[in-house]
């Protein structure tokens, strides 16, 4: 007995301390957005002790003007427009593709070949892609919101394929014979029986493609620059000049930034870590 306690006592100290470090790495850049965002200009010195004390008092004067000078409510418009958009139709689009590439993948050759050459879009940079897109999208007129999210959707395909397809592996498919037997068309099986049981999935999806959607800079600026229609990424660049930057404005937009998105994790987390367990599996 006291064999198997001293053994449940033991500690791994290694791991603690590579807990602990992480939880540090975390949690310090946060402490250092939110004591800058509420501290004055004034207040703001280049010694380390003045950088990591207290605002001397806890003002929202930073954020109302991070809110008049980036436009907010404006700003913030087009980014949940473009951001729910696409989570919405990568769910449909995505899941779909994965389906059906997925579940053929098996039987022919022509699936298997087409899910290497989508799956092999990870591995193309948009530096490449930047300036064709903006010809691209000048000509065929979509150079606004619209196209940004017709770009988002390819650009996550192949990743959000990759996941959908691996998690198909767990689903049993004797569950659409059983449908087929009882007269159910593909559309019907897939729409009635496997999407709903792909929720995990769908969750994790949604995650992955809002985080990337929501905080992307590069996309809306070289598609919509000029357009008079900025997403909360785009309109924070207003803080960066060639002179300087406002950080004490630029921390109080970023958490402003960070509430909607941080909402959304909270409320999917707990499908999250399930979706990409079982997506992985092959």
């Amino acid at each position: 007995m006291k064999k198997k306690n001293k053994v449940a006592a033991t500690t791994n100290w290694p791991l603690t301390i590579l807990l602990i470090a992480g939880c540090i790495t975390v949690i310090f850049p946060l402490y250092m957005a939110i004591v800058i965002a509420f501290k004055k200009p004034s207040e703001m010195t280049n010694d380390i002790a003045g950088a990591l004390s207290l605002p001397q008092s806890w003002s929202l004067e930073n954020f109302a003007e991070a809110m008049r000078v980036t436009d907010f409510w404006h700003s913030l418009s087009y980014s949940i427009l473009i951001t729910v958009a696409t989570v919405v139709l990568a769910i449909l689009i995505h899941s779909l593709a994965g389906y059906a590439i997925g579940r053929s993948m098996a039987k022919s050759k022509f699936y298997k070949i087409s899910y290497l050459y989508i799956v092999s879009g990870m591995f193309v940079p948009f530096a490449i892609l930047m300036m064709p897109l903006v010809k691209q999208t000048a000509q065929m007129k979509i150079d606004n919101w619209f196209g940004v999210i017709i770009c988002y959707l390819v650009f996550y395909m192949p990743m959000n394929m990759m996941l959908y397809s691996g998690y198909l592996k767990n689903i049993p498919i004797a569950l659409e014979e059983a449908a087929y037997v009882d007269g159910a068309t593909t559309w019907t099986t897939y729409w009635k029986v496997i999407f709903p049981i792909m929720k995990p999935m769908h969750a994790t999806v949604a995650v992955l493609t809002a985080l990337g959607t929501w905080n992307d800079v590069m996309t809306p600026l070289v598609i919509m620059s000029g357009k008079g229609a900025n997403t909360l990424p785009l309109a924070q660049l207003t803080f960066q000049t060639q002179f300087g930057t406002n950080y004490n404005l630029a921390f109080a937009s970023y958490l402003l930034a960070l509430l909607p998105i941080l909402i959304f994790y909270l409320v999917c987390q707990k499908q999250i870590i399930n979706g990409v367990v079982n997506g992985a599996v092959k």
